[in-house]
């Protein structure tokens, strides 16, 4: 198993560039990722990587929204990829409540972990030798978030995972965006022993999963490290491509930041706090000592 450890001149580096794009798009554009489609347990999934042959990158698994595809996310996967990750982003079709859809369920972390060992020695992969097969984190949006949780938990919630299944060991981190494990009518959150470090990404505006409903989620979570950040002017869809995607549910509260701000503003917290997760401590001094102060397009609640 390869350490989860990133190099830390590749962390000063990713630490520079957040500072100096605190407020503009992502750290890195297209030209410097890679991207190729797959399979991940008979689901077809888009993969983006660095373009520059890193080693030792560590797996993001990005657990889509009810009905929202994967193409969907194509900006804020390849953004997350620049700072150092392979992000997969499957299409995970299912019945949920005996309607067909895109919904994401708990089992497909298992499933990411085993296509990483498999892409990691496939002749002809453009990652062949370069994913840290050890380590593998969890990024999420809406119905995909929480079915994160429960994947973090190792409880089997009802709709995200048919058989309790503790979480993989490969798993250090999760972030997440516009989630919240409420049921409908409730105003309290049930307890998450989660066992990894939780990021909840908040959009102020957001009027499908609500700032309450977030913050009841945040003090949920039971064990530190954990992190809340709010996304001024963010509403739901401010993690993908476009506000509203095919298929999906509309926010009935408008976006009041671009859609190029949400998305690399969630891609760059994120990012930070996944690979402070994994041991970089550049990304850690930027999270915790830089970050809040120099990016005006959030506010930030934690607990180490």
């Amino acid at each position: 198993m390869k350490r989860s450890i990133l190099r830390a001149g590749t962390g000063a580096a990713l630490v520079a560039a957040a500072l100096g794009s605190a407020t503009a798009p992502a750290s890195a554009g297209e030209g410097d990722v890679i991207s190729f489609t797959t399979t991940v347990n008979g689901d077809p999934a888009d993969v983006y990587a660095p373009a520059a042959g890193d080693k030792d990158l560590p797996v993001a698994l990005l657990l889509q929204g009810a009905n929202v595809g994967k193409a969907n996310y194509k900006k804020f996967a390849t953004a997350v990829a620049s700072y150092g990750f392979v992000v997969v982003v499957p299409d995970h079709q299912r019945f949920v409540f005996g309607t067909p859809g895109l919904y994401a369920e708990a089992s497909e972390a298992s499933s990411t972990v085993a296509w990483a060992a498999q892409e990691n020695v496939r002749t002809g992969s453009p990652l062949s030798g370069d994913i840290d097969t050890g380590s593998l984190v969890l990024l999420g949006h809406s119905f995909g978030g929480a079915a994160a949780l429960s994947i973090v938990t190792g409880a089997c919630a009802p709709v995200f995972c048919t058989v309790p299944t503790p979480p993989p060991a490969q798993l250090k981190g999760v972030a997440l965006y516009g989630t919240n494990n409420l049921a409908p009518g409730t105003t309290t959150a049930p307890p998450i022993a989660n066992g990894v470090p939780v990021q909840l990404v908040q959009g102020t505006a957001d009027g499908v999963a609500t700032p309450a409903a977030g913050l009841a989620t945040y003090n949920a979570v039971q064990n530190p490290p954990k992190m809340q950040v709010s996304l001024l002017g963010a509403n739901h869809y401010g993690i993908t491509d476009t506000q509203t995607p095919p298929g999906a549910a509309p926010d009935p509260s408008p976006q009041t930041i671009t859609q190029d701000v949400s998305i690399a503003s969630t891609a760059r917290w994120s990012a930070m706090y996944l690979r402070t997760a994994l041991g970089d401590p550049w990304s850690k001094v930027w999270l915790y000592g830089v970050g809040p102060y120099v990016d005006k397009t959030v506010t930030v609640t934690y607990v180490k």
